[in-house]
């Protein structure tokens, strides 16, 4: 239980209870624990920076939680983007449960309602009580920089419906869920973490797609909404992001959507708020327009800036006390729903890992009929006494979105498994022209090539390697997607067999390996649209 109510709390003390914040470490940093104790700060959020295996954080929760307890006696919501598939904080000690749109592309809800429940029961024993998924954006933009594969798919009915259904996954393991990005930050070509993206189309089409989701987890009692920093201009026409605008969150997903659990921010000191309002005058808008949880992940000062310019914003008289009361009054409430289990922690052996054999088959089932063929069934499978060369594409830079950078186990290593003699040629996201010429000259005597492709839609060097392999005389060309489908649209037409897998996860590159060697057939549907939807 929540062991003070809003009369017990200072005015500091309440506005404390309305900023999240990150810190660096595995352990909770000096300046974190100052703002717990003197701020009485109400959220944490985690990153992979802070996260090493199950029972490591289990102790990091549980040390947050104490110190809260200790210095205001109120829990902390801790939380964390756990999305699944490509997007997941902590991948060691838990079940990889596929992401998005692999479940869209199975197109089963229950499977997304088990999936959530897993993780949500997963994240639970780790004492974290909030997680910022399901994402309910509707990616009909290919050239969608940031979303892709977090969504479940193109159309509002399968993002509806299996983004409910990991709402309520989520919501009886007892970890508050949350829906992103609202209204919807699926079809724009630009990504909110470097600008300020654009959502230009009319009501009529925001009430028929982008808003139908979160229509429905807001009649479903989603337990928060998180907003996005993206502007839309049909409903806020003041050139305001949704962020801070009264008019998304307190006219449309209040008033109209009739929404009234916790509304939070996409983390503030992203560009399209920091750079366009800072982040002092950013987290007082937020507030205004109706923002309950202001989310500041990374820098102790921004954090500071956050809390003394919603301090200041009150003692002026900018915003009135009892429209802190409010929104503290819906922090307090879901408190009482999920933070006071994770309060004691639990206790967890060093090295356990919290996945079962019935989850990790859950999990594998999911990537199992997830892979989609797209292009040419004729070049399937592979021959097993024939070599194969496999090109696969190494995330060595960390994103904003923050992917696993090495994977062991790889297309090649699956295929291998399989008793293929493999070679497996690893190169860059972006590759150089030495890489390009290094990986053709190996080629030409390929007669087997399987070349995996990350996001070639914004890769020119893949796009052209992809020409080089498909021009070669006597190989036989089988290119698969390990995240974004759309890739297909960009690769020459010479690429005869086509497969998209939606992630570079183990699990999805079993499954590919077992699709390739013919072990598997490809059950999947793509639920995405390859060319961006029209108004």
């Amino acid at each position: 239980m929540v062991s003070k109510g809003i009369g017990e709390l200072t005015l500091r003390q309440k506005i404390g209870q309305m900023l999240m914040c990150g810190f660096h470490g595995t352990e909770p940093s000096e300046d974190i624990e100052r703002l717990i104790r003197e701020k009485h700060l109400g959220g944490i959020i985690y990153f992979r920076r802070n996260l090493t295996e199950p029972a490591q954080v289990a102790k990091l929760s549980a040390s947050l939680q104490q110190l809260a307890l200790a210095h205001g006696g109120v829990p902390l919501l801790i939380a964390i983007d756990q999305e699944g598939g490509m997007v997941m904080r902590i991948d060691q000690g838990v079940t990889p449960i596929p992401g998005s749109m692999a479940l869209g592309a199975t197109g089963d809800a229950e499977a997304a309602y088990e999936a959530a429940k897993v993780t949500g029961s997963e994240l639970k024993a780790m004492g974290i009580n909030m997680n910022f998924a399901p994402c309910l954006d509707i990616n009909n933009n290919p050239l969608n920089p940031v979303i892709g594969v977090r969504s479940y798919g193109g159309d509002a009915e399968t993002v509806g419906r299996l983004g409910t259904a990991a709402v309520r996954g989520y919501q009886e393991a007892g970890i508050a869920a949350t829906v992103k990005h609202f209204p919807g930050h699926g079809d724009t070509g630009e990504d909110s973490h470097t600008a300020l993206p654009v959502v230009p189309h009319p009501r009529e089409r925001l009430d028929r797609l982008e808003l139908a989701p979160f229509r429905r987890a807001a009649e479903l009692g989603v337990d928060a909404v998180m907003t996005a920093h993206v502007l839309f201009p049909a409903v806020e026409p003041e050139r305001l992001p949704a962020t801070l605008s009264s008019r998304v969150i307190d006219g449309l997903l209040r008033q109209e959507l009739g929404y009234d659990g916790v509304v939070v921010t996409d983390c503030l000191e992203m560009n399209a708020i920091a750079e366009h309002y800072g982040i002092a005058e950013g987290a007082v808008m937020a507030v205004e327009a109706g923002a309950d949880l202001v989310l500041v992940s990374h820098r102790i000062e921004r954090q500071q800036t956050a809390l003394d310019a919603l301090v200041q914003a009150v003692e002026s008289g900018r915003i009135r006390e009892e429209r802190i009361d409010r929104s503290v009054e819906r922090l307090l409430a879901l408190k009482s729903r999920v933070a006071s289990a994770a309060v004691a922690g639990v206790a967890l052996a060093p090295g356990a890992s919290l996945a079962t054999e019935a989850s990790q088959r859950l999990a594998e089932r999911i990537a199992e009929r997830s892979v989609t063929l797209l292009r040419g069934e004729a070049g399937l499978p592979l021959d097993p006494a024939k070599p194969v060369l496999i090109i696969w594409p190494e995330v060595r830079v960390g994103t904003e979105v923050d992917e696993v950078l090495a994977r062991r186990e790889t297309a090649g290593y699956w295929l291998a498994q399989l008793n293929y003699q493999v070679r497996e040629e690893r190169i860059g996201v972006q590759p150089t022209a030495e890489e390009q010429a290094h990986i053709a000259e190996l080629a030409r005597d390929a007669e087997q090539i399987v070349l995996v492709t990350y996001n070639a839609s914004f890769s020119p060097g893949q796009v052209e390697l992809a020409k080089a392999l498909a021009a070669l005389p006597k190989a036989k060309l089988v290119v698969a997607a390990a995240r974004n489908p759309f890739d297909i649209s960009v690769l020459p037409a010479e690429v005869k067999t086509y497969l998209a897998c939606y992630e570079n996860t183990p699990f999805a590159m079993k499954a590919l390996a077992r699709v390739l060697a013919g072990e598997l057939s490809a059950q999947g549907k793509l639920p995405a649209p390859l060319e961006a939807a029209e108004g």
